[in-house]
This record gives structure tokens, sequence and C-alpha cells, in this order.
């Protein structure tokens, strides 16, 4: 069973770390973690017109959260605060047995997560922190 929640392509997820690091001139910077099992993400957004323009993640968390603010690096860019809110609460209904966001087709990867509830955060927490981050944008 753990071999499913650790998968190949989760691995690779995190592996890639797409979008890891920081911006050098956010619009804003937000934080969630997890006292719990001590995941924390920082996220950090430029935006441009409303919309996402720039992304970047420091993650110091296990695979699962690694992967998940992976795919938010590879797919983040052009969300509105909206969006980037409608998204974390599509990805919570996923985990809960409901469908992968539309255009989000990596989050499949996540199913089997789904029968560990102790993990949906681990999967939730780039999420939160980038629908925080771009709420909070001033610019």
């Amino acid at each position: 069973m753990i071999e499913n929640l650790y998968n190949q392509r989760i691995k690779e997820l995190a592996a890639d770390a797409c979008g890891a690091g920081r911006l050098d001139a956010p619009c804003a910077t937000a934080m969630r973690d997890s006292p719990v099992c001590g995941d924390r993400v920082r996220i950090d957004v430029r935006l441009a017109d409303g919309r996402i323009a720039a992304l970047a993640h420091d993650v110091k968390g296990c695979l699962l959260c690694r992967a998940a603010a992976s795919v938010i690096g590879r797919h983040a860019s052009g969300l509105s605060a909206a969006d980037a809110e409608a998204l974390r609460e599509r990805v919570a209904a996923m985990l809960a047995g409901g469908d992968p966001p539309e255009g989000w087709g990596d989050l499949a990867v996540f199913e089997p997560v789904r029968a560990h509830r102790s993990r949906h955060g681990c999967v939730l927490i780039p999420f939160e922190a980038l629908a925080k981050a771009a709420q909070a944008a001033d610019c």
C-alpha cells in the first residue's frame, strides 16, 4: 500500500521541484505549516493584471508535499486569487473522492492519498499557501 502512496510519479514530481526557490521581488509571500507532520511551505508570487505571473516555492516537507508544490510550479501561472482559492477547494474535494480539477491532470497521481486522511494535509499545504499568497498580493 505504501508503494501506491509514494509511487514513481510522485517521486519524479518531488525530484523535479518545478518552481523551487524564491522570487527576488514578490508581491506577496505566504507560509503554511503543519504542526502534526512538520511540513512547511513558503510560496512567493508576483502578479500582473491580477494573475500569477511568477511564483516560487520553498518546501521543507515530505515527498507528497514536495510533489504537490512541484505540480503548482508547473501549472499555477495565470491563476487569479479567486482561481487559486477555487483550486485549493477542488484539491480538497479530490482528496475526499472527487475528480482532479480540470487542466490539472498531474493531480491524479495523488488519488492513493484519499485512503490516508492523515496525509491529506501534506498535499493541501502548498495549495493553501498559494491561495493565501495570491490573496495577499498587492501589485
